[in-house]
C-alpha cells in the first residue's frame, strides 16, 4: 500500500508524457528533473570503486556508479527515474541489518551512461545540497581522468584514489 503523501508528491512531479515508449507503444511514466535532483540530494550516491588487476604500468580498473536506494514500496518511483534517464537498472537489494527495511536500488554503472547521461544531467540540473554538489564535482573529475585513460598508469590511479577519499565527506 502506498502512502497518500507519496502518491500526491509523485503525481505532482511525474508525467505520463515521454519520448520513451513501452513495448506496447505507450509512453513510459517519468519524473521531473527537479524531482530527481531532490531525490538524489537526499537518497542518491556517486561512488567510485578502484580495484586490481593493476597492469605493468600500475593501472587498475575503475568503476563509476550512481545510485538511488529507496524502501521496497517505492520501487515504482525508481522505475520512473530509470525511464527518465533511459539507462541503468532497478533491482532488489536484500537488507540484513536489524531495524532496516528491505529496499530497491536504481543503479547506473556503465561508463558510457555515466559520462553521456548522468553527468550532463546533473551539470544542467544542479544539486542543491553543498555536500552532494561537492561530491558530484569530485566524481566528475574522476570520470574525466578515466575518460582520458589516466587509470591505466600508477600516477593516474594514485590521483583517482586520492580524489575517491574525498567523496561523500561532509564539509566542515
Amino acid at each position: 500500500m502506498v502512502r497518500m503523501q507519496t502518491t500526491r508528491s509523485q503525481q505532482r512531479h511525474s508525467t505520463e508524457r515521454s519520448n520513451i515508449l513501452s513495448a506496447s507503444g505507450r509512453p513510459k511514466p517519468i519524473v521531473s528533473a527537479d524531482y530527481i535532483v531532490g531525490l538524489t540530494d537526499g537518497e542518491g550516491c556517486f561512488y567510485v570503486l578502484v580495484k586490481p588487476p593493476y597492469n605493468q604500468k600500475g593501472g587498475g580498473l575503475v568503476q563509476l556508479s550512481f545510485f538511488i536506494k529507496l524502501r521496497e514500496d517505492d520501487r515504482e518511483l525508481l522505475e520512473k527515474v530509470k525511464n527518465t534517464f533511459g539507462c541503468g537498472s532497478v533491482y532488489f537489494q536484500h537488507e540484513t541489518r536489524r531495524n532496516h527495511t528491505q529496499c530497491y536500488r536504481y543503479t547506473v554503472n556503465s561508463h558510457r551512461d555515466i559520462i553521456g547521461t548522468v553527468i550532463p544531467f546533473f551539470q544542467h540540473h544542479l544539486l542543491q545540497s553543498v555536500t552532494k554538489r561537492r561530491t558530484f564535482d569530485i566524481f566528475c573529475r574522476i570520470a574525466e581522468l578515466v575518460q582520458e585513460g589516466k587509470h591505466h598508469d600508477r600516477e593516474g590511479i594514485m590521483k583517482i584514489k586520492f580524489l575517491k577519499e574525498q567523496l561523500n565527506r561532509r564539509t566542515r
